[in-house]
C-alpha cells in the first residue's frame, strides 16, 4: 500500500518502541501507579506515532523535486499517489495526532500539554516548507523532536503526579529519560547529516544549505566520524557513573552499544561512497534501537 510507504512504517516502529521501553522498561518498574492507563498509553503512541506520520508525508511532498534526484526510483507522490490526496493524508495524520493530544491532556488534568502536539506538528511542517535549507537548524530540529517524543512520556506519567513525598525518586527516572533523549538526539543528529551526505547532489539542486554542501562531504564526513567519537565517549561516561556495579546491564552496553558504535566510528573514517553512507545510516538506527532496548533491564536498578 503506497500509503504505508509514504508514513515510513520502520521509523514509525522505533518510535513507539522507545516510548513502550520508556513506559514499561523504566517507568513502570518504578513507580507505584501509572498516571497512564494502558490504554490512554497506547493512545500517546497513536498520537505521536500519527504526528510523525504526517511529518514523513508533508516532507516528501516538499521533497518531490529533490527526491527525483537522489532516488529517482522511490519517489511515490506524483507517481503511485496525487499530491493532493498526499495532502488530505497529511492532515488525517496530523488532526488525529493533535486531537488525540488534546484529549490525553484533559485526561491527566493538564490541559497546557495539548500544546506540545500542535507545536511539534507546526515545527514538521516548519521543517519541511523551510528549515530543512537552514545550515544545521533543520538537523537539530529534527533531532529534537525525535527525543521528545521520549520525553513525552515522562512528562505524561511523572509530572501530574509529582509531589515533596516522591520528588527525588522521581527526578531520578526522570534523569534517565533526559540522558536517554539526549542520546537519541545525538544518534539522529548524526544520521541526519549522514543522510544529507547522501543527497547531496538533489540538496544542492534544490537550493538547500545543508552542511556538506557548505563544508564539502569530506569535512562533513569527518564531523560524523568525530561525532560518533563524542557519543562513544558520552556513553563510556554513562557506564561508568550509572552502571559501573550493574553487571548485566554493564555487559549488555559493552556488547550491544559500544561495539556497534566502536564499529561505526571505524566505518565512518573510511566512508567515501555513497552505499558507505547508507551502511552509516543504517547503523545509527540500530544502535538506537539497542540502546533503547537497554530501558528493559532498568528493573534490576535501584534508584
Amino acid at each position: 500500500m503506497v500509503i504505508l510507504k509514504l508514513v515510513r512504517p520502520i521509523n514509525l516502529l522505533l518510535i513507539a518502541f522507545m516510548q513502550f521501553f520508556v513506559e514499561f522498561g523504566l517507568i513502570d518498574p518504578l513507580v507505584p501507579t501509572l498516571n497512564l492507563s494502558s490504554f490512554h498509553f497506547f493512545l500517546l503512541c497513536i498520537a505521536t506515532i500519527c504526528i510523525a506520520a504526517g511529518g514523513n508525508i508533508i516532507n516528501d511532498i516538499y521533497d518531490v523535486e529533490i527526491d527525483m534526484i537522489n532516488k529517482p526510483d522511490n519517489v511515490l507522490i506524483g507517481t503511485k499517489i496525487s499530491e493532493k490526496n498526499a495532502v488530505r493524508w497529511y492532515i488525517t495524520f496530523t488532526v488525529i495526532g493533535v486531537c488525540l493530544g488534546f484529549y490525553l491532556a484533559n485526561v491527566i488534568d493538564r490541559p497546557g500539554f495539548a500544546a506540545l502536539f500542535v507545536i511539534i506538528s507546526a515545527l514538521l511542517y516548519l521543517y519541511a516548507s523551510y528549515f530543512k535549507g537552514i545550515l544545521l537548524l533543520g538537523n537539530i530540529i529534527i533531532s529534537l523532536l525525535v527525543s521528545m517524543s521520549i520525553i513525552l512520556v515522562g512528562l505524561f506519567e511523572l509530572l501530574p503526579k509529582l509531589g515533596p513525598e516522591n520528588l527525588e525518586s522521581y527526578a531520578s527516572i526522570f534523569e534517565i529519560i533526559l540522558i536517554y533523549a539526549l542520546f537519541a538526539f545525538q544518534l539522529n543528529f548524526m544520521r541526519e547529516i549522514v543522510k544529507d551526505i547522501q543527497d547531496i547532489n538533489g540538496d544542492k539542486q534544490g537550493g538547500l544549505n545543508t552542511l556538506p554542501i557548505a563544508i564539502g562531504r569530506k569535512r562533513a564526513a569527518t564531523i560524523v566520524f568525530w561525532s560518533g567519537v563524542l557519543t562513544t565517549l558520552f556513553v563510556i561516561v554513562y557506564m561508568y557513573i550509572y552502571l559501573y556495579n550493574i553487571k548485566p546491564l554493564l555487559l549488555y552496553f559493552l556488547i550491544a552499544v559500544l561495539a556497534p558504535l566502536f564499529y561505526f566510528c571505524i566505518q565512518s573514517w573510511n566512508a567515501k561512497k555513497t552505499k558507505d553512507f547508507a551502511l552509516l545510516s543504517s547503523l545509527l538506527k540500530l544502535i538506537m534501537f539497542l540502546g533503547m532496548c537497554s530501558l528493559l533491564l532498568y528493573r534490576f536498578i535501584t534508584i
